[in-house]
């Protein structure tokens, strides 16, 4: 379980500093894991509410809450 908690602060961590919003092949890219396997932790965080996401074209971008487009 620990091992999860880290994957989940590592997307927490690279989408602080990333402001701008990333893809989950991004994410996946930067965490060095599938993007299949970031999309699980992606949506872990989104129903904490600790992550949002909206649709930029054909992409969703994934957005740290607290930054430029989370909620406070």
């Amino acid at each position: 379980m620990s091992d999860k908690n880290g994957v989940k602060n590592r997307i927490l961590k690279i989408l602080k500093k990333h402001p701008e919003g990333l893809t989950i092949l991004d994410i996946s890219n930067e965490v060095g894991m599938s993007r299949h396997g970031v999309t699980k932790y992606v949506y872990q965080l989104l129903g904490e509410k600790k992550i949002s996401q909206r649709e930029v074209g054909t992409a969703k971008l994934c957005y740290y809450n607290g930054g430029k487009h989370g909620k406070k």
